[in-house]
């Protein structure tokens, strides 16, 4: 009867935890498809145009990117209570590196707000007109190198994840191995926007390889749950 009751209880946690990563990467991919819509990289005027014509869409960006940060917290907390037993200093370390990002999140947004109203001339009215998209352009880069920064976390998050998976007697070790291979991945991609931005466009191909671990626990977590083996059941009834 235990051991029924750890498994029902280890798949509950499971699927909430592959909920919350459903949501995440939702949010996350409306803000990348605003982003497509409304920035021209390289090109002030039409960024502006298209921030004031398409306000509302730009904004509903911005509130995604901070729904996001939202729902990240209660997924590493959803995750935390999945892997807690596995290893309890790796769970710790994996809920501290994404808490850290959020209120760095939140400041970077406050530079796209900054950026549709200095588009709008709601601040800087003495400015002119392509000085003010000059300037739109200037946050929305600043913005651009602080995601570049973010990376840095998206990534380290992923290493204590992959490992704790990996460890897992209840999620297959290929997973665990894709998000240690996802989170140098993203670290890599920070440190050459940082260092070396002229080859910041070779490296964006490989964003998709960066999320298969991702994508694929996701769909684990949700479809398959969790696969116990009877070790898992023995330590937690000696426990």
């Amino acid at each position: 009867m235990l051991m029924k009751e750890n498994e029902l209880a280890l798949k509950k946690a499971s699927r909430i935890a592959g909920l919350w990563y459903l949501m995440l990467a939702i949010a996350g991919s409306y803000v990348l498809f605003v982003r497509s819509q409304t920035i021209v990289s390289g090109d002030a005027i039409a960024t502006a145009r298209n921030i004031v014509e398409k306000e509302f869409l730009y904004r509903t960006g911005i509130v995604s990117s901070l729904l996001s940060s939202v729902v990240f917290v209660f997924l590493v907390l959803a995750l935390y209570k999945l892997f807690e037993n596995v290893n309890p200093s790796k769970a710790r370390l994996m809920v501290a590196l994404v808490i850290v990002q959020v209120p760095i999140s939140f400041v970077m947004e406050t530079f796209n707000i900054a950026a549709v109203m200095i588009a709008k001339g709601e601040i800087w009215k003495s400015l002119a007109q392509e000085e003010r998209q000059d300037s739109a352009m200037l946050f929305l880069k600043i913005h651009g190198y602080g995601i570049s920064i973010l990376k840095v976390f998206w990534g380290l998050w992923l290493l204590p994840l992959g490992q704790l998976a990996f460890r897992s007697l209840f999620i297959p070790k290929i997973l665990g191995i894709l998000l240690i291979v996802g989170g140098v991945g993203y670290v890599f991609d920070s440190l050459v926007a940082l260092l070396l931005p002229e080859y910041r466009q070779l490296v964006a191909p490989f964003a998709l390889v960066h999320s298969l671990g991702e994508i694929l626990i996701i769909l684990w977590l949700l479809v398959k749950g969790v696969a116990l083996k009877p070790p898992v059941i023995l330590q937690a009834e000696i426990k």
